[in-house]
């Protein structure tokens, strides 16, 4: 769909940043009727969007000041505030929605920084990989204005469902990477697991169908412990932090005499042991939300 074609009511967006996520974006809008803009810094990259209709910008700042609307999708806040550089004078009045990955703390610098500028900020947690753009069931953390996001939420969520967190612009993100800590330490340590399985000639795909039963009963768990986690109630009435420390060693033996690396039970098993010396032996395991937290 070219830009002559763009469907009446639909709001013109920029998408700067062309990596797998950004060109998955800019795929949606344009799908979705909407006049695109698109800037990278390798300007190959949107190739296969011009060729559906998207505009490219000869510069950063050409693209800032092509439409009210621009969405950023870059690697870090190092890559977006060298973006700000650049675009200058050209973010007056713009609503700049940064789906960049960084720290909360960084995203509230970004808001300072293009305050200054004259410019709205939404920072965004985007929660799928790109096959999951412009597909049911996908979702993205917002913070930022309400009023901006409001203004401007049905435009996003053509990429996306929208999960509007507050005004603090930090809070996208922070959703976003305590969401990113439960994946890693999951994935992690299934890769882990996997690689006992297989150095005792079990192969990956034998043990997938208990290694997904083990996933399926984790939502029962959380939601078992979540409200004793909030109501502070650490009660060792159904495990035990000691008992916990004897099964993660019991792991460890077991890894180590398979001849994987034991340093990840090891590192589990050293928390279990800290808890048990601070005196929480014969508390839940939960009682290492407090230990992580240094409480």
């Amino acid at each position: 769909m070219s830009v002559a074609q763009q469907q009446p009511g639909k709001a013109p967006v920029t998408v700067i940043g062309l990596g797998p996520m950004g060109r998955a974006m800019a795929g949606a809008y344009l799908d979705a009727g909407h006049a695109v803009t698109v800037w990278n810094r390798t300007a190959g990259r949107a190739d296969g969007l011009v060729a559906r209709g998207a505009v490219l910008a000869p510069s950063a700042e050409a693209a800032v000041a092509a439409n009210e609307l621009v969405v950023l999708s870059l690697t870090d806040y190092d890559a977006v505030f060298a973006v700000l550089g650049a675009a200058g004078g050209a973010l007056a009045g713009k609503a700049v929605v940064n789906l960049s990955s960084d720290t909360p703390d960084r995203a509230r610098e970004a808001a300072r920084r293009l305050a200054a500028l004259g410019a709205g900020h939404l920072t965004g947690g985007v929660q799928v990989p790109p096959s999951g753009i412009g597909k049911a069931g996908s979702s993205t953390f917002y913070s930022g204005p309400v009023e901006l996001f409001q203004r401007h939420r049905a435009t996003l969520e053509v990429l996306t469902a929208a999960d509007y967190r507050g005004d603090d612009p930090g809070l996208a993100q922070l959703y976003y990477q305590i969401q990113m800590d439960l994946f890693w330490t999951s994935l992690v340590g299934y890769l882990h697991a996997t690689a006992v399985a297989e150095a005792n000639g079990i192969p990956a795909d034998e043990f997938l169908p208990y290694a997904s039963s083990t996933a399926a009963s984790m939502p029962g768990f959380l939601e078992f412990y979540a409200p004793r986690i909030a109501a502070g109630r650490h009660g060792g009435d159904v495990d035990r932090l000691a008992m916990g420390l004897a099964s993660v060693e019991h792991v460890r033996h077991t890894v180590e005499a398979s001849g994987v690396d034991g340093a990840l039970p090891g590192l589990l098993a050293g928390y279990f042991r800290r808890g048990v010396a601070a005196g929480h032996g014969a508390s839940s395991a939960t009682s290492l939300v407090g230990l992580f937290r240094g409480a």
